[in-house]
């Protein structure tokens, strides 16, 4: 019997119990023998209540699981119901093979791909199998082992791997629902909807006796003919901008269901990082939500925490990963101050001054049994993990955690089934192995917080049929997350899939299609998408499209669009003054040429990094940066010009002596040493035609410090990189790795260069004759070239008067105001500090 696929769910749950019990009372059964499937546990509520309401002996309703699992104790576990026993099972099966082991040594990510595909197939097959009666599952597996026979040249690797999962799953144990077909009640009734139900097809071919097929669904071959009644509920169609439209007009729509007092509302999930933005907008405005589809394991705290265990315990593991796990660690959170002492000093001078720190020694023997070492089984890693967590004072946390439980659970760290450990136990992996099995198995497990009673619920499409709704909301009704992505590449092609009976590809677009004209029942359907993902137009839905198209058929207008029910609220503007701070009393004693720079640039950021001593912590791990080599390249030819110059030979011994003085490998300075070789020759001839003009090197890397008259009580301090000299004559240069563009552009105005005019003040008590300054630029393409500043000495004056002047203001009280303005603002450190975006008029 088909049923009325135009009936309001309530409506229909009301005509199926009286459908079901005017079939009985034809059949002459007992309506309270009479076993009623359902698709899914979530429509168990609504069809006991229907028939409660009815009155009289219910029939027994259940899911094909449910009863199952009733009917029959556990037995030996089939293929689908642990994955990770499965892929696990997968692993041991390949390692079994001919070239097995080797394949996982040599190709760790290869061989990992092809369990899981492995492990995908069998389970596939083993579920076809299951829905199929005991009787008919030979014809099956006949045609299943015909189509996995050997085949040569192109996809020989995966006919091979299929005829593993082919033999694998035909050995498997009997799936738990084969107990269903041993039941003798006095009648079978199967409700469908959502798609084929091959289980309950089954089951119903198999038996003889009265039974009774509900079909909930639409006609396939036309699944939105209900819409073309004019009686029913028309839905509306929300078109939004972007993302964030979207997911602020989904929470928009929830709210306004609830402020009408329609419940419960059903949230579809079809985009999940959709859904995860909505879900903090409600959230945020105290909407109670009830998730059905859950989220990562691996984005809990709990399995970030055990990722972190196993991140630090590596012993390549970089400074900042082994930081923030003593960060979040109880034994180091309850000793605060070593914790910072520890921090600071690691940074400022290396992980060595740490070393015999007691905090630091318990980290280290924390770590210690998950150090790596040689392979050993899964298991023992399991083991190891498990010891390490406890030993740590961490286990009772997690455990006490509904999330860090089903870690514990997840990962087997509490023993595992003894099939499990079996398996575990028979399968080598190395550490960094190890790391990625975790990781897959958080990442694969899905965590919800148990089930409580909510006005919103959180479901996936394939749920959210037939439940008594008073309005649901669709996000995600575009093509990338509705009907137009194909299924991943399996071992079970499209042709062997439609051989066996399996779901294929249009028949999962056809399953989409039915539930969407599911939910045209609901009384108040409101269905969204958005024109762009980014940057890239998004088209509508395919079952969207066909939809509209129907509608076009049946001569009825395009479905209804409608703006998003935003609620708008007037919020007074309270903008952040331009901060102006007063430090007259802290004014450093001396003044280095990059704090001079700070109070030309914003008096704000001289406020901030010179006068409260703010900076960002560098990284206890970083990469060679121009930096580096920059200052590798400064002792070079410190170096070089200090032992009286020389030819390429001397400056190339040079620099591999300096080489082994810095903190960095020669693998990693390696792409500058190819600068390197190709500047040396360059600055050499450089050098010679300077040498030949007369010049000579002075000194170089020299600490100055000096009191200017001008700036009293204030001083200078610097360190000027090179000194050159031709008989009166000095030269100041300062070696950049930069662009020699942007060193041009800064002297076409000399007054605005700061760092040349503060070198020639440094150096003005000691040098009484001529003066110049300049850059001299040393990877830029038409390097070594000297770029000097016009008339430097003046420069510096003019620099020392205004400095002086400043000075003399700041110490008055004058205020140190945010400018705001320029490249010097959009690239500062202390923006967020002056609240520059919050400004009134920004």
């Amino acid at each position: 019997m088909r049923l009325d696929p135009g009936l309001a769910p309530a409506a229909l749950w009301c005509t199926l119990a009286d459908t079901l019990a005017t079939w009985c009372a034809g059949q002459g059964v007992a309506l309270r023998d009479t076993v009623l499937l359902l698709p899914y546990a979530a429509l168990l509520p609504p069809a006991r209540a229907a028939f409660a309401q009815r009155g009289g002996w219910p029939p027994r309703i259940e899911t094909a699981l449910t009863l199952a699992d009733s009917l029959a104790p556990p037995g030996e576990t089939a293929l689908g119901a642990d994955p990770a026993e499965d892929r696990l099972a997968a692993v041991a099966l390949l390692l079994q093979e001919a070239g097995g082991v080797a394949w996982q040594a040599q190709d760790p990510l290869g061989f990992a791909d092809a369990a899981r595909a492995l492990a995908e197939a069998a389970v596939r097959l083993a579920e076809g199998a299951g829905a199929c009666a005991p009787a008919e599952r030979a014809v099956f597996w006949q045609a299943a082992h015909r189509a996995a026979a050997g085949a040569e040249g192109p996809g020989a690797l995966e006919q091979a791997l299929l005829r593993v999962a082919v033999a694998w799953a035909a050995e498997s144990p009997a799936p738990a629902t084969d107990a269903l077909f041993d039941l003798q009640p006095a009648a079978w009734c199967v409700l469908q909807a959502g798609g084929a139900d091959r289980l309950g097809a089954g089951l119903l071919r198999a038996w003889p006796g009265p039974a009774l097929w509900l079909e909930a669904d639409a006609d396939p071959a036309d699944p939105f003919a209900a819409l073309t009644r004019t009686d029913g509920p028309v839905p509306s169609e929300l078109l939004c901008d972007h993302f964030e439209a979207e997911a602020q007009a989904t929470a928009a729509e929830v709210i306004d269901a609830l402020a009408q007092g329609l419940g419960p509302v059903g949230l579809v999930a079809l985009d999940r990082e959709l859904v995860r933005r909505t879900r903090a907008l409600l959230e945020r405005a105290g909407v109670a939500l009830l998730d059905e589809t859950g989220w990562r394991l691996s984005t809990t705290r709990a399995g970030a925490r055990v990722m972190a265990w196993l991140q630090a315990a590596r012993p390549d593991a970089e400074a900042d990963v082994r930081l923030a796990w003593l960060q979040g660690w109880p034994a180091a959170q309850a000793q605060p101050v070593q914790l910072r002492q520890i921090e600071a000093r690691w940074r400022r001078d290396g992980l060595a001054a740490v070393a015999a720190q007691p905090l630091w020694l318990a980290a280290q023997a924390a770590w210690a049994p998950l150090a790596g070492g040689a392979p050993q089984a899964l298991s023992a890693w399991c083991q190891a993990l498990g010891l390490a967590l406890q030993q740590a004072d961490e286990w009772a946390a997690l455990a006490q955690d509904a999330a860090g439980a089903q870690v514990l659970q997840v990962l087997r760290l509490d023993g595992g089934s003894p099939r499990w450990q079996a398996l575990a136990g028979a399968v080598p992996m190395a550490a960094e192995h190890f790391i990625a099995w975790v990781d897959a198995e958080l990442e694969g497990a899905s965590f919800s917080l148990p089930a409580t009673s909510a006005d919103v619920v959180l479901t996936p499409l394939s749920r959210a049929l037939l439940r008594p709704f008073a309005r649901v909301v669709v996000p995600g009704m575009d093509a990338r997350h509705l009907g137009g992505g194909a299924a991943p590449p399996g071992l079970v092609t499209e042709a062997l899939a439609a051989e066996l009976g399996l779901e294929t590809a249009a028949q999962r677009h056809l399953r989409e299609r039915l539930a969407l004209a599911q939910l045209l029942r609901v009384p108040d359907l409101r269905l969204l998408r958005r024109r762009l993902d980014g940057d890239e137009p998004l088209a509508a839905s395919p079952a969207l499209q066909a939809l509209a198209l129907r509608r076009a058929q049946a001569g009825l207008p395009p479905l209804p669009r409608r703006l998003p029910a935003l609620a708008w609220q007037s919020v007074p503007i309270q903008p952040v003054p331009r901060p102006g701070p007063q430090a007259p009393l802290a004014l450093p004693e001396s003044l280095s040429a990059s704090q001079v720079e700070q109070l030309r640039r914003c008096p704000y950021q001289f406020f901030a990094r010179t006068l409260l001593r703010l900076s960002a912590p560098e990284e206890l791990d970083r990469e060679v940066e121009k930096r580096d080599y920059g200052t590798w390249l400064h002792a070079v030819l410190h170096r070089f010009h200090e032992s009286g110059g020389g030819d390429a030979l001397q400056l190339a011994a040079v620099a591999e002596a300096e080489l082994a003085q810095t903190a960095f490998s020669a693998a990693e300075l390696l792409p500058y040493r190819a600068s390197f070789e190709n500047f040396a020759p360059q600055y050499l001839a450089w050098w010679q035609a300077r040498a030949a003009a007369g010049w000579s090197w002075c000194e170089g890397e020299t600490d100055l410090r000096v009191q200017p008259a001008e700036l009293a009580p204030t001083g200078l301090h610097g360190r000027l990189d090179r000194l050159d000299q031709a008989g009166t004559e000095g030269c100041v240069i300062d070696y950049k790795t930069g662009r020699a563009e942007q060193f041009k552009n800064r002297l076409k105005t000399p007054t605005e260069d700061t760092q040349l005019a503060f070198y020639a003040a440094l150096l003005a008590p000691r040098w009484t004759g001529p003066l110049a300054a300049g850059y001299l630029t040393l990877d830029d393409p038409k390097a070594p070239e000297l770029l000097l500043h016009a008339d430097v000495q003046q420069t510096a004056q003019t620099l020392l008067d205004g400095l002086g002047d400043e000075l003399q203001r700041l110490r008055g009280g004058a205020p140190l105001p945010a400018l705001g303005e320029g490249a010097a603002c959009e690239h500062c450190e202390v923006r967020g500090l002056c609240r520059r975006d919050q400004w009134g008029g920004a």
